[in-house]
């Protein structure tokens, strides 16, 4: 396996999955950091939920179609999969390479991103807050993302890029309005794209100031349902898509 993820590293060299790991998340933080200089009067609460709402509802799925859909399409041009396909390395190993590529893709933009953020904030604002609670949020976003990464590389397989980016424009909105305000009440449980901007949000529960047992109880306990889902998620669509690639033959033989 290590072998296969080596390899699968090696092909992102000189192709826009590395700019988008590594580039973006640093000129996405900055010119946040950067609007925080600029605004007074600007408090941690506020740039926290501020920064995890976009991450999460705009900027990941985003991300992950595209990444999704360069890592495909490179196997693609590639000789239409064939290449691919029989390096007599088992699908099993195959796919979930490519998954474990995009995992490490969007884990270190996320965790690159906020901890840029977060050291402007401390350097900006007196009172900065807490880098922990930044990570602990970055690592729940990860977490929520699992998902929806193995839903776009089954579509990137699938379909291409265009049904792959068409997809996270749905995400989007559905993030958006689902995770991001009350109007989701309790469906978000049932939107992956929602799942990554309510965990993320778990720990601005610390900034309020009167904060009881029972409110912690509580969020505790939202915690842990909303990592069940994200596992059953998980389960459901990975599984799902190493099935249906063991059959695979590649895209234009299906069309």
């Amino acid at each position: 396996m290590i072998g296969v993820l080596s390899s699968e590293w090696l092909k992102t060299k000189r192709t826009a999955i590395r700019w988008l790991t590594f580039f973006m998340p640093v000129v996405i933080a900055l010119c946040v950091v950067a609007y925080l200089a600029i605004r007074s009067e600007v408090t941690y609460k506020f740039v926290f939920e501020g920064y995890f709402i976009v991450w999460t509802a705009i900027i990941i799925p985003v991300g992950i179609s595209l990444l999704s859909s360069f890592i495909i399409h490179e196997e693609e041009l590639a000789g239409e999969f064939n290449g691919f396909l029989n390096t007599g390395v088992s699908r099993i190993k195959l796919y979930l390479g490519k998954f474990f590529i995009l995992i490490f893709c969007m884990a270190v933009s996320t965790f690159i991103s906020s901890l840029i953020i977060c050291v402007g904030m401390n350097i900006i604002i007196p009172d900065g807050g807490s880098i922990s609670l930044f990570m602990m949020a970055s690592l729940l976003a990860v977490i929520g993302t699992l998902p929806i990464l193995s839903i776009h590389l089954w579509v990137s397989f699938l379909w291409g890029m265009g049904a792959s980016i068409g997809i996270s424009m749905g995400g989007i909105l559905m993030a958006a309005l689902i995770g991001g305000t009350s109007l989701g009440g309790k469906i978000w449980v049932f939107v992956p794209w929602a799942w990554p901007v309510k965990m993320s949000m778990f720990p601005s529960i610390y900034f309020q100031t009167t904060l009881s047992t029972a409110i912690s109880s509580g969020a505790e306990s939202q915690l842990i349902n909303a990592l069940n889902l994200t596992g059953i998620g998980l389960i459901i669509f990975l599984v799902g898509g190493i099935i249906w690639f063991n059959r695979w033959e590649g895209r234009a033989c299906n069309e």
